[in-house]
């Protein structure tokens, strides 16, 4: 499965963005919401660079025993990890409206408002994340690849 992050807004705290299934034909996901682009990072305030990176499934630590006690271990496999990105770790997809609720993650919503003239927010978050949340883990707690490109036009 190849998946692809189109990032169109950046301002001084929030990047907006877009995400799309690329495996066969071009399909819209959901919007997403990261930090915002530095030249140096700091540490949990700094969107990741664009590149290509492998997703895998985190089976530890606080998000998915969080995940766990919300959505219940048929549900949650693990965690959404992007994985191999220079100078950042445990970059996870979940749940989360503004860059308060990220530390470098990436965020996924249905709805979303601009960060032009305010703090940008993604809204309907939890239902975005059961709904893209599933085949992709699917695909990967039966074996395949999950890669996700980053894409910057912002």
């Amino acid at each position: 499965m190849k998946l692809e992050v189109l990032r169109f807004s950046s301002d001084s705290d929030s990047t907006l963005g877009a995400l799309f299934d690329i495996t066969d034909k071009r399909k819209f996901l959901c919007f997403t919401l990261e930090d915002e682009f530095r030249e140096v990072k700091i540490s949990e305030e700094t969107r990741i660079p664009a590149g290509t990176y492998n997703i895998t499934l985190r089976t530890e630590g606080g998000f998915n025993q969080k995940y766990n006690d919300k959505f219940g271990t048929d549900f949650n496999k693990g965690i959404l990890w992007v994985r191999d990105v220079p100078g950042f770790e445990y970059i996870l997809i979940h749940i989360g409206n503004t860059d308060d609720d990220t530390a470098g993650c990436l965020l996924v919503g249905d709805s979303q408002t601009q960060n032009i003239t305010k703090n940008g927010f993604i809204g309907s978050s939890t239902d975005a994340y059961t709904r893209i949340y599933p085949p992709i883990a699917d695909v990967l707690a039966d074996g395949g690849e999950v890669t996700i490109t980053y894409i910057d036009y912002a």
